[in-house]
């Protein structure tokens, strides 16, 4: 069963609003939601930017593949296609029907690699996703 391509409107290479989001998010948990989303940026020449539903959100054209949020005492790296990832690190949260998050906590070391694959695959998967519709 083939499901609707989620789209936003508005995504762009470099969107001021993200920056500011960045600069009230200053600190510890800041600097972790910013190292991720600055991974998100790196996987293409494609990738767009919007801030949605208050975070900072990475597109692939205007298909969402990627997200940042801070919260009181963490920061979710998530993932709009996170269920259909695999995830032999363990680290994805979350049971949404589409929908899952790694949620990563200052102090508390992170599996970089794991992550970092992560984000790749969401890329690659929002890929094949938008090429073959």
């Amino acid at each position: 069963m083939r499901t609707e391509l989620l789209r936003f409107n508005g995504a762009v290479e470099r969107d001021p609003a993200i920056e500011a989001w960045m600069k009230e998010h200053a600190g510890e948990l800041g600097a972790i939601a910013h190292q991720w989303f600055e991974a998100m940026q790196r996987c293409g020449d494609e990738v767009r930017e919007l801030l949605h539903d208050g975070c900072p959100v990475a597109c692939l054209g205007d298909a969402p593949f990627g997200y940042v949020n801070v919260f009181t005492s963490h920061v979710n790296v998530g993932f709009f296609h996170g269920a259909a990832l695999p995830d032999p690190g363990r680290l994805l949260q979350g049971n949404g029907r589409f929908m899952r998050h790694v949620k990563l906590k200052p102090g508390t070391p992170a599996n970089a690699a794991a992550l970092s694959t992560l984000i790749d695959a969401a890329y690659t998967d929002i890929k094949k996703r938008v090429e073959h519709g």
